[in-house]
C-alpha cells in the first residue's frame, strides 16, 4: 500500500513539474527542399514555414516539443524530357505538419545547446505547380497536382541553441519517407514516359532554419 501511494505521489509530482515547465510559442523560418529525380536537373527552392510549438521540460536535459506548422516545400526541374523542353518547372506544396521533437542538451544558464530528433506527419492543403514551356505539352500544368500524394510522413535531425529559455535558433535536415507522387495517377498518355520514371520514387527532402519564441 505504501509503495502504491509513493508511486502515485511520484507520478503526480512529475506531472506537476512537467505542467509547470510547459511553454508555448511561435516558430518560423527558411525551408530549402528538393526531390530525387533521375536524369533531370533538379534545383532546390527556397521557401518558408511558420506555426505554433509547445515545449515540455521532462528533466535530465530532455524536452519534448510538439508543434503545428504550415510548411511549403518545392523543387524546380530543368528539361524533363526530349519531347517537352522546359525553362523552369516548379512544384510547390503547402503542408500542415505535426512534428514532435525530442531534445536533449545541458542547461548552461545563459544558453542551452541541444540535439533533437523530430518525426512528423503532414497533409497537403495547398499547391502551386507551374511550368514555363518551350514545347507544346500543356498537360504538364495539371498532371503534377492531380498525381501528388496528399499525406506525408518522415523525420528530421538537427541542432539548436536556446537563449534564456525563451529564444530558440535551430537547423534541421528532414527527409520524407513516402512517395511524392502516386504513380498510378500519372497519365503516361498525357506526359512522356521518362517523366513518370523520373519522379515516381521521389519525395521532398532538405533542410530548414527556424527561430522560435517561447512564452
Amino acid at each position: 500500500m505504501k509503495k502504491t501511494i509513493f508511486v502515485i505521489a511520484l507520478a503526480i509530482s512529475m506531472f506537476s513539474a512537467i505542467e509547470a515547465s510547459a511553454q508555448v510559442g511561435i516558430i518560423g523560418g527558411f525551408t530549402s527542399s528538393t526531390t530525387q529525380v533521375q536524369s533531370i536537373d533538379a534545383k532546390s527552392l527556397n521557401l518558408y514555414h511558420l506555426g505554433l510549438v509547445s515545449k515540455f521540460d521532462v528533466g535530465l536535459g530532455f524536452a519534448i516539443q510538439p508543434g503545428l506548422i504550415y510548411q511549403v516545400k518545392g523543387v524546380a526541374l530543368g528539361d524533363i524530357s526530349e519531347d517537352t523542353k522546359t525553362e523552369d518547372f516548379q512544384l510547390k506544396s503547402g503542408f500542415v505538419e505535426i512534428p514532435v521533437g525530442l531534445q536533449w542538451g545541458p542547461d548552461l544558464l545563459a544558453f542551452r545547446p541541444y540535439l533533437f530528433a523530430e518525426p512528423f506527419v503532414g497533409y497537403q492543403i495547398s499547391g502551386d505547380d507551374s511550368v514555363v514551356l518551350s514545347g507544346s505539352n500543356e498537360d504538364l500544368k495539371t498532371w503534377a497536382s492531380d498525381a501528388k500524394n496528399k499525406l506525408e510522413y518522415g523525420f528530421g535531425l538537427g541542432i539548436g541553441i536556446e537563449f534564456g529559455g525563451r529564444l530558440q535558433l535551430s537547423a534541421q535536415y528532414f527527409n520524407n519517407m513516402g512517395k511524392l507522387f502516386n504513380e498510378n495517377k500519372i497519365d503516361t498518355a498525357a506526359i512522356a514516359e521518362d517523366v513518370k520514371e523520373s519522379v515516381k520514387d521521389g519525395n521532398f527532402k532538405g533542410f530548414k532554419v527556424s527561430l522560435a519564441i517561447l512564452f
